[in-house]
C-alpha cells in the first residue's frame, strides 16, 4: 500500500492512465476485428475501407505507448497482404 504522499499520488495517477491506455487498446482491437471480420466475409471493398481505418488507429496506439511500433507494423502487413490475397 502507498503511504507517502508521493506513492498515493503516482498511484492515483497509474490507475488514471491504466483506464485510458486501457479504452484505447480496446478501441485498436474493434478496429482490427473489423478488418478480421471483413475478411472473413471475403468482401474486399468491405476489407480495403476497414484496414484503412484501422491504420491510424493503430498508429496512434504506438504514439501514445500503448503498444510498440514493431507490433503495429507487423499488424498492419498482416492484414495488408490478407487483403491483398482476397482478390486472388
Amino acid at each position: 500500500m502507498a503511504n507517502t504522499p508521493q506513492s498515493k499520488k503516482r498511484a492515483r495517477q497509474s490507475e488514471r492512465r491504466y483506464a485510458v491506455n486501457k479504452a484505447r487498446r480496446s478501441r485498436i482491437r474493434t478496429f482490427l476485428r473489423n478488418v478480421e471480420e471483413a475478411i472473413a466475409s471475403g468482401d474486399k471493398e468491405a476489407a480495403a475501407t476497414a484496414l484503412r481505418a484501422a491504420q491510424p488507429e493503430l498508429m496512434r496506439g504506438v504514439t501514445k505507448g500503448v503498444m510498440h511500433k514493431n507490433t503495429a507494423a507487423r499488424k498492419m502487413s498482416r492484414l495488408s497482404s490478407r487483403v491483398k490475397a482476397l482478390s486472388a
